[in-house]
């Protein structure tokens, strides 16, 4: 049985995240742009969660490079950051900030290890199962470039978050069971070698392949 999407509590910011805000732990991350081609498409939003219901999102502007603050957050080991599918939003914020994130939990590579039992591993389908909500993805293709963004687009932002703190703790808890949490940590630190390998021109060729 799934639940409707609860109604977030959000904070836009422009640039950058506010001095002297804190999280602890954990937070949830992710990222819009104009498209999922990291040397082409700019990135235009972050939105972050702590996982109680209240969402920050930050709207980058065109040509920025910085946003020392978001940095801070977003390398600081003290704190893990949750991401669905992290591979994307780790190589955007590193290219588009020089951000290097860490550490990382990707709720998409926690999924294919340990649901086995299914091929599908997208964000809808993985909250819908562990989270018992049913979200929409609506407005995944709008222009997130415009300087204004509408009530929808905002709340899509915020719900990508809201949910990810639950099928983090869900997913460990398989990892544990299945054995595989050692496996799944490997993957979590590889993802910078990883991004480093598509922004270098080898996002679609296999090296460790024999071919």
């Amino acid at each position: 049985m799934t639940t409707k999407v609860k109604t977030p509590e959000i904070h836009l910011h422009k640039k950058d995240l506010p001095d002297g805000l804190v999280f602890e732990d954990a937070i949830a991350v992710d990222s819009e742009a104009m498209g999922l081609y990291s040397m082409r498409d700019r990135l235009c939003v972050v939105q972050l969660s702590g996982g109680d219901g209240v969402c920050h999102l930050v709207q980058i502007a065109q040509g920025q490079t910085e946003a020392p603050n978001l940095k801070r957050l977003m390398e600081d080991d003290k704190v893990v950051k949750i991401f669905h599918f992290a591979r994307f939003d780790v190589m955007i914020l590193k290219h588009a900030l020089g951000i290097r994130t860490n550490p990382v939990f990707c709720t998409k590579i926690a999924s294919k290890i340990a649901r086995t039992y299914t091929d599908r591993h997208g964000y809808k389908e993985v909250c819908r199962e562990l989270a018992g909500v049913d979200i929409s993805k609506e407005q995944q293709s709008s222009d997130w470039g415009q300087e204004t963004l509408s009530d929808e687009q905002l709340l899509y932002a915020a719900t990508d978050v809201l949910y990810l703190h639950t099928v983090r703790e869900k997913l460990m808890a398989m990892l544990a069971r299945e054995g595989r949490s050692e496996l799944a940590q490997s993957c979590f630190d590889f993802l910078h070698t990883r991004t480093d390998l598509d922004l270098a021109g080898w996002a679609e060729n296999d090296i460790f392949a024999h071919k």
